[in-house]
């Protein structure tokens, strides 16, 4: 792990990708990554640097599968590459500079039938950014959309998230349509279907800047820029909590102050 100077007790991540290996091929990075996890949850916003698109948005959870080796396991409850049923574990090792290496198997989405292949990618950890609080303290958290009780047969929603560690901001949303239905052993089984997905990156200099508003919906995404009504105080405090931002409910997933 590199020597970020971030607080040693907090529970956060805040990383960037150097560069992603498809085996035999050589390694190379053609995105602007960061990856953000507050506790068990994390937001992923990958942006092609040549196109200023989105190359891969994913979030969900963050789950710790074995920790020699360290294993971790990532739900895709939003993926711009709509691999719902993909399974992403990916094995981690530091390497002698304090960066990880990550291994693991994938779809590669940029060839014909996204073929399952391995990979190699190398994760540099960031020193978290200065935010409104100041130096060295600031707030961090995740938020899911409540997007109710789903009931049987085909249900269109908005599925968004949004995270912050101190100074970053992220906001994911994707349209989605969810299929539920029995199974032959009688559970319930959902179906996902992904559409392209909107996102918004903002970071602090003095006041909260756009970085990158992207997508069908992106002007639309909460800016924290605006503010966040009641962000940090009451029920935001609080995982499972429920909080409203323009008038929409969102699950508190995680949240740390320091």
């Amino acid at each position: 792990m590199s020597n970020t100077g971030n607080p040693a007790h907090s529970s956060c991540r805040f990383s960037t990708r150097i560069s992603l290996r498809w085996l035999p091929e050589p390694g190379h990075e053609t995105t602007d990554t960061i990856v953000m996890s507050v506790k068990d949850w994390y937001l992923d916003l990958r942006m092609d640097k040549q196109t200023g698109e989105i190359d891969w948005a994913i979030a969900g959870q963050r789950l710790i599968e074995s920790q020699e080796p360290l294993r971790v396991s990532f739900t895709h409850e939003l993926d711009s590459h709509d691999a719902f049923e993909s399974a992403d574990c990916g094995t981690f090792v530091t390497l002698p500079n304090g960066d990880d290496l990550e291994t693991g198997s994938m779809p590669r989405p940029d060839l014909p039938g996204a073929p399952e292949t391995d990979y190699e990618e190398v994760w540099r950890e960031l020193p978290f950014k200065e935010g409104p609080e100041g130096p060295g303290k600031g707030l961090s958290w995740v938020l899911e959309s409540d997007d109710g009780e789903l009931g049987e047969g085909e249900v269109t929603v908005a599925k968004t998230f949004l995270g912050r560690i101190w100074g970053t901001y992220l906001a994911l949303q994707q349209t989605q349509t969810h299929i539920r239905e029995r199974g032959p052993s009688g559970d319930w089984i959902v179906r996902k279907k992904g559409a392209d997905v909107s996102a918004r990156r903002e970071e602090w200099s003095s006041a909260w800047e756009d970085q990158y508003v992207v997508g069908p919906a992106g002007t639309a995404l909460p800016s924290i820029g605006n503010g966040l009504e009641g962000e940090g105080q009451n029920a935001w405090r609080v995982v499972g909590e429920k909080v409203t931002i323009q008038g929409r409910r969102y699950i508190v997933r995680a949240f740390e102050e320091i």
